[in-house]
């Protein structure tokens, strides 16, 4: 294999954060999504395997050889500290940018339970559902994930046992939550000593 700081374009003394940015901004371009039914896909993919090879290599020899998955960008918890940083600034789409980024071979659990705080932060529930679902089923003894997946089957039970019926359509919304907001708007004016006509 060539240099793999030349691969991603970084200079030797670079940090592991402008390191991480560099793997991942590669990641988006060469993302296999983006080359379905294109004459490039293969050329495309070969250079995925070398930007994820070089990564690979630079990170395990920055831990000395330690804690090495060898299953490319993306796998050890600590890579994922960005994404966690991004979610709890209220930084949702870079999260997505960066998780969209991440190869479907590479999508261990806590990808899975990642984006699922980035849907749930989105207000798309069943798609955090089903994301923090495949976290405890690929890692059922993480407290984290097993927490979130708790969380939110007892939110989706709170609608009556049809797993949140208002999120798939457009603008998550239906005539039951206009009605409910009608009526908490009302409420809330009729407290303020007027009512819903009156305050409109």
């Amino acid at each position: 294999m060539n240099d793999p700081y030349s691969i991603l374009g970084v200079d030797k003394n670079a940090s592991d954060e402008d390191i991480k940015k560099a793997y991942r901004e590669l990641a988006r371009k060469y993302h296999p999504d983006h080359y379905a039914d294109n004459p490039l896909a293969s050329l495309a993919a070969e250079k995925m395997k070398e930007i994820n090879e070089a990564y690979d290599t630079i990170m395990n020899e920055r831990r000395g050889g330690q804690n090495s998955t060898g299953g490319g960008g993306y796998t050890a918890p600590s890579d994922f500290q960005d994404v966690r940083d991004m979610i709890n600034r209220g930084q949702i789409d870079k999260a997505q940018i960066v998780l969209d980024g991440v190869p479907i071979s590479r999508r261990n659990a806590e990808w899975y339970f990642l984006s699922g705080m980035v849907q749930y932060r989105r207000g798309y529930y069943d798609n955090a559902y089903s994301s923090f679902a495949n976290a405890v089923r690929l890692d059922p003894n993480n407290p984290e994930y097993a927490q979130a997946y708790s969380k939110i089957q007892r939110q989706s039970r709170g609608n009556y046992g049809n797993p949140y019926r208002t999120y798939g359509n457009a603008g998550g919304c239906d005539a039951c939550d206009c009605c409910q907001g009608l009526i908490c708007a009302d409420c809330c004016c009729e407290c303020m000593g007027g009512d819903l006509i009156g305050c409109c």
